[in-house]
Parts: C-alpha cells; structure tokens; sequence
C-alpha cells in the first residue's frame, strides 16, 4: 500500500504542475492549479515514510487515506455543485482527474486495511 500511495501521489502531482503549466501557457495561471499537487506531496510522503518505517505503517497508511478521502471529497462537491453549468475547462478537468484519482487510492486503501484485518495482520 505504501508504494500505491506513492504512485498516487506523484499522479496528483503532476496533474497539478500540468494544470499549472497549461495556466501559464493561458495566460490565466493560478496558485489553486497547484491544489492536486499539494495533495500529492502530502500522499506521496505518507507513502515514503510508511514504507521505510514498519511501527507506524498503519497509521501512515490511515492518515493517506484520510487525505484521499478529502482530496476526492472537496472536487466532487464542487463538480456536482456546478452540474448544471459544467464547461470543460482545465480547471473542471483537474478537479475530475483528482476526484478520479483520490477515489481510486482510497477504494485501494479500504480494501487493503479490509484484507489485513482478515488475515489478522492488524
């Protein structure tokens, strides 16, 4: 699971450096396409420090869902919020990507603390 986090993180990262870039290349860059990104760092590192540090693994791993699980939240609201005025932007494509995404890792995580529980790996 830690390397799962890892990967996600860096996905999310560089979504919101993509987001970023296309921004720039706009004209119309903003600090908020680095959202996904910031996400990612915090995922990522969780995923590296879990990996290297077998004590607090469980904890990691819960606090990086936990970040998912906001990450997959706040876009879809905001999605779903606008659903009557949905224009494909960058900015409505970056916020479907990183609830796409955050969803993913964190069906991955529940299934992963799922299957430990089973066998007894708690």
């Amino acid at each position: 699971m830690p390397s799962t986090a890892i990967g996600c993180g860096l996905a999310l990262i560089l979504l919101g450096v993509a987001g970023y870039v296309w921004g720039m290349i706009d004209g119309n860059a903003s600090v908020t396409a680095l959202i996904p990104a910031f996400f990612g760092i915090v995922i990522a590192i969780l995923g590296a420090v879990a990996k290297s540090n077998e004590n607090l693994r469980k904890h990691l791993m819960h606090a990086a869902v936990m970040i998912a699980l906001i990450g997959f939240l706040v876009p879809a609201i905001r999605i779903l919020m606008k659903l009557g005025s949905i224009s494909f932007s960058a900015a409505f494509l970056s916020q479907l990507v990183m609830a796409l995404l955050c969803l993913v890792f964190l069906v991955l995580g529940i299934q992963s603390f799922i299957n430990a529980r089973r066998s007894g790996a708690v």
